[in-house]
């Protein structure tokens, strides 16, 4: 597999339909087999349902369900350790990472050689 896009998220059951279908679209156009790891780190509101909704469609939706809120980095942990791709990309759930980065940072590391890459926004 080409790719996993480790998702950690508290409360965002309304944007994770829209990131998904972002996210599939940028791999489809790239042809990159792919898996995306939703971590529900203790949500209060609906987002395990969508992530279970999710799932039942589209085989390359996973999830990973935190009882209580534990945090960004054991949620990243999680999703890591589940991670079977080549190469492992983070996203924010908020949709304020864009997935349209995606095949640059997948470039970086399997041509360049980068074993790590980092993006960050100049303008916010």
């Amino acid at each position: 597999m080409d790719i996993s896009v480790v998702v950690p998220l508290y409360n965002e059951e309304e944007s994770l339909p829209e990131l998904h279908a972002w996210i599939k679209r940028v791999m489809d156009e790239n042809k990159f087999s792919y898996e995306i790891i939703f971590v529900n780190d203790g949500s209060k509101d609906r987002s395990w349902e969508v992530i279970e909704k999710l799932a039942k469609e589209f085989p390359e939706v996973h999830g990973i369900k935190f009882r209580r809120n534990y945090g960004k980095s054991p949620a990243l942990y999680h999703g890591f350790a589940r991670a079977q791709g080549d190469v492992v990309i983070t996203m924010d759930a908020d949709l304020q990472d864009s997935p349209d980065e995606i095949p640059e940072l997948y470039r970086m590391v399997m041509e360049d050689g980068y074993d790590l890459v980092s993006g960050y926004k100049q303008k916010r």
